[in-house]
Formats: structure tokens, C-alpha cells, sequence
């Protein structure tokens, strides 16, 4: 198997097409839509989620090449094998990013199993050795990685510009968001909650530009 580049892709605004109405498709179509994609999903039939669900461009057809044209990536989520070799080898020609579900040897890149936590992503992928125990590694990290964490990096993001602008040494604006990011600061906001937490991490911020230290 491949070992894979790991990498985070931005598909604002950019056309990818599912090929697929099943319940697998469903989801990665609701994936690609959250992060901003132009989501074209063709199939002629579809799951209920699907018809339910706003924010897709629907095209109830059997998958044809021209439908790749302007594609960014292409996921393909077929029942039928012979689609799914036809939607690879014509991805492949065109130079596009292409997933064929449940075979990794007919995919550019692989999907991930993700924890969420706001802006906090953290993957886990097995290479497509093993979707399955990506899936549990998974279900252990959303118990260790809780709400506490959306707040935290919420607070270091609004922070971020302002250490930038407010301290011009490289080296000292390093410490200082070492220190606002450090587990202490995390244990604070699990025990005292996000406000009083910001607080302090302002007044570390202000001192530290005042010629002070943390």
C-alpha cells in the first residue's frame, strides 16, 4: 500500500462531484458541503437524506464523463464496480483528485476518519489498511478531546493577531503562545471556564508587551 502524503485540502468554492445516492455518498456529500465545496452529486436515485437536505446541485442521471468537467475532486460511491473504474480511469486522465470508496487501489487520496472539535481537526488514517480501527481510534479520542477544546483554540485564534502586533520579537512572541497554549492554561479553562480563562491569557499578552514576563 501507499504510504500517503498527509495533507488538508481547501475546496471552497471549487466543484466536487459525489457519484452516488446511497446512504455512504449522503455523507461525504454533507463533508465536502461543510467545508465549503460546490457539491454536484449524480445519481438517478436517491436516499431520502439526499432529498431532504439543501445546498447540493442534484443531477438524477447515470454518471457520464463530461460530468467531471471543472471538477476539483471526485468521490465515487457506487454500487456498481464497473462505474467506479470508469469515474477512476477518467479522474486519472483529467488530472483530478479521485476517492473510489472501499477501494484504495482506485483512489489518489484517501479520506480520514476525523475528530471535530471547532476549528481543531485531528485525523487518523491506517493508510486504507484498516478503515475500521481508524474509526475506533477514533471513537477514543472525541472521550479525550472535549468541548473545552473549541473554546481554547476559539481564545488562542482571537490572541494570535494581537501577539503578533503587540510583540515584535520573534523569539519572545514564540514563548508568549507557547505559554498561551501550554496544558496549564488548557487545565484553566476546563476548571474556571473559557471567560476567566481569556481574561488571564489577555493580561499574560499586556505584560508581556509591557517589557514584563509570563
Amino acid at each position: 500500500m501507499p504510504r500517503y502524503y498527509p495533507i488538508y485540502v481547501d475546496v471552497r468554492d471549487k466543484k466536487c462531484v459525489v457519484i452516488g445516492g446511497g446512504d455512504v455518498a449522503y455523507r461525504k456529500a454533507v463533508s465536502l458541503r461543510e467545508a465549503g465545496a460546490q457539491v454536484v452529486v449524480i445519481s438517478p436515485e436517491l436516499t431520502e437524506e439526499f432529498l431532504k437536505e439543501e445546498g447540493f446541485i442534484i443531477l438524477r442521471q447515470e454518471y457520464e464523463q463530461k460530468c467531471l468537467e471543472g471538477a476539483m475532486l471526485v468521490i465515487a460511491a457506487t454500487s456498481e464496480q464497473e462505474v467506479n473504474r470508469r469515474v477512476w480511469e477518467e479522474a486519472c486522465r483529467h488530472g483530478l483528485l479521485v476517492n473510489v470508496v472501499d477501494q484504495p487501489e482506485l483512489c489518489n487520496f484517501i479520506v480520514p476518519s476525523v475528530v471535530n472539535r471547532g476549528e481543531l481537526q485531528i485525523s487518523i488514517s491506517t493508510g486504507g489498511a484498516s478503515p475500521a480501527f481508524a474509526r475506533m481510534m477514533r471513537r477514543e479520542l472525541e472521550g479525550y478531546f472535549g468541548p473545552e477544546y473549541v473554546d481554547f483554540i476559539e481564545i488562542l485564534a482571537a490572541l494570535r493577531p494581537e501577539v503578533r502586533s503587540r510583540i515584535s520579537d520573534g523569539e519572545k512572541r514564540q514563548k508568549v503562545m507557547e505559554h498561551l497554549s501550554s496544558p496549564e492554561m488548557l487545565e484553566m479553562i476546563r476548571s474556571r471556564g473559557a471567560k476567566e480563562t481569556e481574561a488571564e491569557m489577555r493580561r499574560i499578552v499586556a505584560e508581556e508587551a509591557a517589557g514584563g514576563g509570563p
